[in-house]
């Protein structure tokens, strides 16, 4: 059984089970299995009328819904290959992916964004807005629940349908999930039903071990914020559907932190950025108060400090049990009462922070993997994770080092190639191996650590090769008050960088004295240029997924960095 088919299974045979709740201000609006396969049904019938054929391509575009997840199973199951979309990203960046999957249908959200996006394709698809697809389905749904014969006859309609075994080939492509373009122009990567198959058995078992001894009743709570366009998020939507473990989702980032009361999870998938905001505000807000908290909360955070380093001092103990359980317990229980784990994944996240939320008792546990990869190559253990590293590689995948030290990959895992793109499919798989582009070192545990992108490499006059984003993360650390931090020098006699944000001069030159004793001369950042506008998607600075888009940012401030060289 394929996981669609488990999917399907596991909606048709606890139909009362709540499987989706969206956090509307303070409360949870619950969809069962029913409702959910009602809606699936109801999609189905929609985009087959449509003229949607087993293995045309069908856009997904809206924000998180019960009626994405409705309409993402629905694609699937009758064959086709969807195609999810980030609403958010620039009009031409979306028009171009259209052009270059050339969808048969678009299930959109938003009614007057979809006609704008398709009026200059070639070949525009046919438009399915979600309002059209269950106008049908949300009366079936009012009447059937109103009336218990109905409810009875419904449930074996549509349970009759969902148990009809789709015979799909382990090889079929399920989805395309467009990359970043960070180094590039995005391009379609295809992953195929062994592809998910094989990845939501190894994240079902990792979950499970997470929650293993913790007195629950009921499912996991599990919130959820980010994108399901991104490949992580898509992952972890499907592995509650395979597990049949409702999921809770955000509908207003805005109010994350009362979202988050609301749902007090167990866990949920997170990216650096937001936890290193949560640390700095955490950090910022103790140190205002003053008073007898914060001298408790600074002494039993260095004492954690010297502990992690092995370097305890007399006092030490004594300032980490107050620190524990007078500041610490309350930080954790304020953030989330029942949080087993934070996940992070997406991008490095900063040593500091992770040990921050260490330090409160939220183990964060880190993830790397690219969508080429469906996602996951590496998953922190459980029972052990080493701050700055990743974890090993889960079980059933490979890896290991080329000569430039770039990470490569090989596995059940691994993509079977880009949408229309041969070219680029060879030039990343090779003998087996998928060529991952990042720098990575492994620990003699099997705990890997990711250095850099290999095209990143800065080389300076001196020959020197230097990855710029360590020294981008250690200067964000020294600078909490930044938003980014962009290091260049390549073909350069020095280092120097772009830092965005309210920052003074004085803080920055204190924050570049900090790190640049600790770095070898080749390594230190000796200029700088300072800016309030932040990278963002908006000024096409940041991919979708929030990566920085490094020869956009050298495009836009090529004169700034040409003015910190010109100056010698």
């Amino acid at each position: 059984m394929n996981f669609l088919n488990k999917i399907l299974c596991n909606l048709s045979k606890s139909t009362e089970k709540p499987i989706l709740q969206e956090v509307e201000e303070s409360e949870l609006k619950t969809v069962t299995n029913f409702q959910l396969l009602t809606w699936i049904n109801e999609a189905r019938k929609k985009i087959k009328l449509a003229g949607l054929l087993p293995g045309n391509r069908c856009v997904l575009l809206g924000n998180n819904s019960s009626h994405w997840v409705a309409i993402n199973l629905a694609i699937m199951a009758e064959g086709g290959i969807v195609v999810p979309l980030y609403p958010r990203q620039a009009s031409s960046e979306l028009i171009s992916m259209m052009r270059d999957c050339s969808p048969t249908l678009l299930c959109c959200a938003d009614e007057s964004f979809s006609e704008s996006l398709t009026s200059s394709l070639d070949t525009p698809p046919k438009i399915l807005r979600f309002s059209e697809i269950f106008t049908i389905s949300s009366k079936l749904e009012d009447q059937s629940f109103n009336n218990p014969d109905s409810l009875s006859n419904s449930k074996q309609k549509i349970t009759e349908r969902t148990n009809d075994e789709n015979n799909f080939t382990q090889d079929r492509v399920v989805t395309i999930i467009y990359t970043s373009g960070t180094s590039g122009e995005p391009k379609g990567v295809m992953l195929s039903d062994s592809n998910i198959n094989f990845m939501l058995q190894r994240t079902t078992v990792r979950l499970e071990e997470l929650m293993e001894n913790v007195v629950k009743t009921g499912d996991d709570r599990v919130f959820h914020y980010l994108p399901f366009c991104f490949a992580g998020s898509w992952i972890l939507l499907l592995t509650c559907l395979y597990r049949n473990n409702c999921l809770m989702l955000s509908t207003d980032l805005n109010q994350l932190a009362q979202e988050l009361s609301v749902s007090r999870p167990h866990y949920l998938l997170n990216v650096p950025a937001l936890l290193e905001r949560i640390q700095t505000r955490v950090s910022n807000k103790i140190q205002e108060q003053g008073g007898i908290g914060y001298m408790i909360f600074r002494h039993g955070k260095s004492a954690w400090i010297r502990q992690q380093n092995n370097k305890w001092q007399l006092w030490d103990p004594i300032w980490l049990l107050l620190g524990r359980s007078l500041v610490f317990s309350k930080i954790k229980k304020k953030l989330g009462p029942n949080l087993r784990a934070l996940i992070c994944g997406s991008a490095p996240l900063l040593k500091e922070t992770q040990l921050f939320f260490q330090m409160i008792g939220i183990p964060v546990l880190q993830v790397y993997g690219l969508t080429e990869t469906t996602a996951i190559c590496t998953m922190d253990n459980v029972n052990h994770t080493v701050a700055g590293r990743v974890g090993p590689a889960i079980s059933g995948i490979e890896m290991t080092l080329s000569s430039n030290q770039e990470i490569l990959v090989r596995g059940p895992n691994v993509f079977p190639g880009y949408w229309n793109r041969p070219e680029a499919t060879d030039e990343v798989l090779q003998n087996g191996w998928f060529h991952t582009g990042d720098q990575g070192e492994i620990d003699k545990n099997g705990n890997w650590e990711i250095v850099g992108r290999v095209k990143n490499i800065i080389i300076t006059t001196s020959g020197h090769n230097i990855s710029p984003e360590p020294l981008e993360r250690k200067l964000e650390a020294a600078l909490p008050q930044s938003d980014q931090i962009f290091v260049v020098g390549n073909s350069q006699k020095y280092l120097a960088a772009i830092i965005t944000g309210q920052l003074n001069r004085e803080l920055v030159e204190q924050g570049l004295k900090k790190i640049n004793q600790e770095l070898p001369h080749y390594q230190q950042i000796i200029k700088y240029y300072l800016t309030e506008e932040p990278f963002s998607i908006e000024n096409g600075l940041l991919a979708a997924n929030g990566k920085v888009r490094r020869s956009a940012v050298e495009n836009y401030y090529q004169s700034e960095i040409k003015a910190l060289y010109d100056e010698n």
